[in-house]
């Protein structure tokens, strides 16, 4: 990580989660934008034609790094709750593969069954009720492929200069635990951030 990250001043996203009231939403002040996107794209292997969910995607800064490793035979959802940043997304996606969607990962979406090969959270399950994370799992469980994979992004359960309350925290065991697949690599993807994969099997 370059030294331009480390020193950030994080003032910003402090009082995007302080005015959050506990819902998920970006509008340019997501600690997203503190990830390692180049290890978080290595570590998941995408190839040209796979089909992938970008689940709370918000301006959908992932999944224009999913389009372009899928190629023009791939697909990506875009899906957040958020319509105006999905309003937003949708005009600037034009003619791509990029299909965003307004709807909610932790109930029923539009996409068919067993059609995604991956699905990605980032910074998102923390925030799950427990009824959400009983949806969250069963949607990922429909829509992914057999051998697809899951992918949750989350911020790491020690201090840090942003993010939600300790309590809130998963431990990379804790995620794996609350979220059920078959478990595979734990990659940091950031300072503050790690990535915990999963297979559907």
């Amino acid at each position: 990580m370059n030294s331009e990250r480390t020193q950030h001043d994080y003032s910003d996203v402090k009082e995007y989660e302080r005015n959050g009231e506990g819902k998920h939403h970006h509008r340019g002040k997501s600690s997203e934008r503190f990830l390692d996107k180049s290890a978080i794209m290595e570590s998941l292997e995408i190839r040209p034609g796979q089909t992938i969910l970008d689940a709370g995607c918000g301006n959908g800064y992932m999944s224009k790094e999913f389009f372009l490793a899928v190629g023009p035979v791939g697909k990506i959802y875009a899906l957040d709750p958020d319509e105006i940043a999905i309003d937003a997304l949708r005009r600037e996606a034009e003619g791509s593969t990029i299909e965003p969607l307004v709807g909610d990962v932790t109930k029923e979406t539009p996409l068919r069954e067993s059609s995604c090969d991956l699905v990605y959270l980032s910074t998102v399950f923390h925030g799950f009720s427990c009824e959400q994370i009983t949806g969250f799992k069963g949607e990922v469980r429909r829509i992914l492929k057999p051998g697809g994979r899951l992918a949750v992004v989350e911020i790491v359960k020690s201090d840090t200069p942003f993010g939600p309350p300790l309590s809130m925290r998963y431990s990379p065991d804790a995620l794996k635990q609350a979220v059920g697949l078959f478990p595979l690599a734990t990659v940091f993807v950031g300072e503050y951030f790690y990535m915990q994969l999963f297979e559907n099997r």
